[in-house]
């Protein structure tokens, strides 16, 4: 488990999801989670950056857990998921400022995401409202956004939460790139009236 972990750290630093510090990521193991440890390196793991911490009660993991924990806690219990990724994509964030969903505009993008909802708290960083509200998003999407802050992505692993990730922050790139031309996009896809909706 943790060269997956490693592996996937090492790419979200690679694809520039994250700072130096940030984002976290945990798998589901039945009634357990493991989770990234508090202010780890997500691109440097070590065996001692990885938690194990019950899914529903506190125990003495909790201390060192990531503070997103509770976010993750609340997404496993809500949602079919084994794997939740959080990152920091800058271009998604950027364009959370200014949005209440993020629609693709790219053939993947629109494929995988169809839409990414934007969530706004004054609490961004492991709050219960974040934890209720990025949860119930996750019912009906892959991967939501809060606002300025960063991405919640779940899959039946962590590859496929990362993929959602990265497919959120190039999609995001390219609705910013088609802004900066300021020309009308020419519609290519079919029933694309669907594609701001799940």
């Amino acid at each position: 488990m943790l060269k997956e972990f490693r592996r996937i750290g090492r790419e979200l630093a690679r694809m520039n999801l994250i700072s130096s510090h940030g984002g976290n990521m945990s798998v589901r193991m039945g009634e357990r989670i493991l989770i990234t440890r508090r202010g780890c390196m997500l691109s440097q793991l070590g065996k001692d950056d990885l938690i194990e911490v019950d899914l529903m009660k506190e125990d003495s993991g909790v201390i060192m857990a990531s503070s997103e924990l509770i976010v993750h806690r609340a997404i496993y219990q809500e949602t079919s998921a084994l794997a939740v990724l959080h990152c920091h994509p800058p271009s998604a964030i950027l364009l959370s400022l200014f949005v209440d969903e993020i629609i693709p505009l790219d053939s993947e993008g629109s494929y995988l995401l169809r839409r990414v909802p934007v969530l706004s708290w004054e609490r961004t960083v492991g709050s219960e409202e974040v934890a209720k509200e990025v949860s119930a998003g996750l019912k009906d999407y892959k991967v939501v956004m809060v606002r300025g802050h960063g991405s919640f992505a779940i899959g039946e692993m962590l590859e496929e939460a990362l993929m959602f990730s990265s497919a959120l922050e190039v999609s995001s790139q390219i609705v910013i790139l088609s802004r900066l031309l300021g020309e009308e996009v020419k519609e290519y896809r079919k029933k694309s009236e669907e594609y701001t909706k799940w």
